[in-house]
Order: C-alpha cells, then sequence, then structure tokens
C-alpha cells in the first residue's frame, strides 16, 4: 500500500459510512436512530450535510494527525507509520488528504 491508497482507503470508508447510515435499511445503530426521526427529504438532506461535513472534518484530522500536520487529543508529532511490507505511509498524507476530503468529486 502507498500514502495515496492509505488516504483513498479513509475517504472509501467515510463514504461506506455517510451511505450505511442514510439507507432506508440501515441495521447500524445510528442509521436507526436517524430513521426514527421520520426527516422530511429536506431533512435528510441537511442530516447527510452534516454528517458528511462532521465525517470529513474527523478523518482529515485524524489523518493530518498521524502526519504530524495537526494534533490529536492536544498531542501533535508525527508518527512512523509503515504498512505491513514496511512500506512508509507517512510526509505525504496532508496532500493527499486534502485532495480526497475537500476538492470537489
Amino acid at each position: 500500500m502507498n500514502t495515496e491508497e492509505f488516504v483513498k482507503a479513509f475517504y472509501v470508508e467515510k463514504q461506506s459510512f455517510l451511505k450505511e447510515y442514510l439507507s432506508e435499511n440501515s441495521e447500524t445503530e445510528v442509521g436507526q436512530l436517524i430513521k426514527s426521526l421520520n426527516l422530511t427529504d429536506q431533512q435528510t438532506e441537511i442530516m447527510k450535510k452534516v454528517l458528511d461535513t462532521s465525517f470529513t472534518d474527523i478523518f482529515y484530522t485524524i489523518l493530518l494527525g498521524l502526519d504530524g500536520c495537526a494534533s490529536i487529543g492536544g498531542i501533535q508529532e508525527m508518527y512512523d507509520l509503515k504498512d505491513e511490507k514496511g512500506n512508509q505511509l507517512n510526509g505525504e498524507i496532508e496532500g493527499y488528504a486534502y485532495e480526497y476530503f475537500h476538492e470537489p468529486k
């Protein structure tokens, strides 16, 4: 795995959470809670934006924290992140994270 694939996996995970939580047939607790609100179509769109923005903030901050560009729990330091083959996965995370989480798709 390279750094871009690592960041993309976080983005794909974010999209999966969003899709599952807003699915009519969601079996997750969050999905069930959202469904219990009986939202209108307009409210559902707002909920989608709230979740999407929240997930972006969370995943982006974690990725930047791992890269040493943001703090995690008030501690900012660069972590030595490698895949199981020993490939270095940090140092370029910030750029890819911006690309995947903040540039229009």
